[in-house]
């Protein structure tokens, strides 16, 4: 398919801090790190390159721009970094300031899809992890000649929240209706989860945008899209691979667990569609013949002196002799210090856990070091019982 003919829209304007807490502070969901060495918008950006799309446009919000930009940078790990093939980004702030105004804030959008000159519009939101192949979901639209198709998982309700839209199809796999997840629905009986993904004619969004704003909704494509799904004849196109849902601390902990797991690793990194993420020319983890680790993985740079356990470990990581890591996500640049322990626990980046100092959570709720902070063994030991 010609990457002229398909342009893409990414970004989620859902941050889930409710859920998340510190972990999206400074950060917009989309650059959460996961798995090592990748951060979330790595699936969308890389499904995106896969299938020969060259043009993006992604909307976030000011204060998120610095996570961004240290990320994607010029874009080249995507093939958007050329004269042809770039991307373009838009404010979240600018479209509620014009909303407020009575413009129309879908104008940047409408003009970014003007200029692409595609036939066809992708969107993607962040907060759902898979390994799409876009192309499959092209041609499926493009076959059905409907101006409207949405991706959707089968899914426990136990693994939704209320934020998630659920699907209600018809015999031919048409969306009857849209609405939010509730819980009080059956636990044991599957839902149709709305992956965030679409496939848009272009120039009826077009037409459609130019006439939006005077319905007065949220100025989130994610949002209006979301509407459509009642008023729209769409076909919904259900994706089989490995699929988790993004809201909060547990969902997001248990994601990174499941790569742990070398059926659910090999899915999401070992298809047809490669995962593309930003380069960093470093050394390999050093392990240390004091050094035990099991069923782990490691980004690059790191030392590792001490034991590691069931734990997924970032880029420039420092385990000392005699520290133990288990059941955890270690971001980025972050220390552990001799004798100190941690078990089922989310460090974010540059943080160090000082010698002695004891950090433990739980399966089911695991604690949550933000960014830059020390853990003392005298004062800051955090237990979770």
């Amino acid at each position: 398919m010609k990457s002229n003919k398909v342009c893409a829209i990414v970004g989620n304007i859902t941050d889930y801090k409710n859920g998340l807490g510190g972990l999206v502070e400074n950060r917009p969901l989309a650059t959460l790190p996961f798995g090592g060495k990748y951060r979330l918008i790595d699936f969308q950006l890389s499904a995106v390159a896969n299938a020969g799309i060259r043009s993006v446009y992604a909307v976030f919000k000011h204060n998120e721009m610095r996570s961004v930009f240290d990320h994607i940078g010029s874009g080249k790990e995507w093939g958007l970094d050329t004269l042809l093939n770039r991307y373009f980004l838009g404010f979240y702030e600018e479209l509620e300031e014009m909303q407020c105004k009575g413009e129309n804030y879908y104008a940047a959008m409408i003009d970014y899809l003007v200029k692409s000159k595609s036939d066809q519009t992708v969107f993607m939101s962040s907060n759902i992890l898979a390994n799409v192949d876009l192309r499959q979901i092209l041609q499926v639209h493009k076959n059905n000649g409907k101006n409207l198709t949405v991706a959707y998982k089968k899914f426990a309700p136990a693994d939704l929240n209320g934020s998630n839209i659920v699907l209600e199809l018809d015999e031919s796999n048409h969306v009857k209706n849209a609405h939010n997840f509730k819980r009080d629905i059956d636990t044991s009986e599957r839902v149709n989860l709305n992956m965030g993904i679409y496939i848009i004619d272009t120039q009826w969004l077009i037409s459609s945008l130019r006439e939006a704003y005077k319905t007065n909704l949220p100025p989130t494509l994610q949002s209006w899209l979301a509407e459509k799904l009642q008023t729209e004849e769409t076909l919904a196109y259900e994706y089989t691979g490995y699929v988790s849902n993004i809201f909060d601390v547990s969902s997001y902990y248990n994601a990174n667990m499941d790569l742990l797991d070398p059926a659910t690793f090999n899915a999401l990194f070992f298809s047809s569609n490669k995962v593309y993420t930003k380069v960093k020319n470093e050394a390999p983890t050093y392990y240390a013949s004091s050094s035990n680790v099991k069923n782990s993985q490691s980004g690059s740079g790191s030392i590792i002196e001490g034991d590691v356990e069931n734990s997924v470990l970032s880029r420039n990581i420092r385990v000392k002799k005699g520290a133990k890591v288990s059941n955890s996500i270690l971001m980025p640049s972050v220390k552990i210090e001799e004798n100190a322990i941690v078990e089922n626990a989310i460090i974010d980046k540059n943080v160090i856990i000082e010698s002695g100092a004891v950090v433990r959570g739980t399966n089911e709720k695991p604690v949550v070091i933000t960014k830059g902070t020390v853990v003392s063994a005298l004062v800051d030991s955090l237990i979770v019982e």
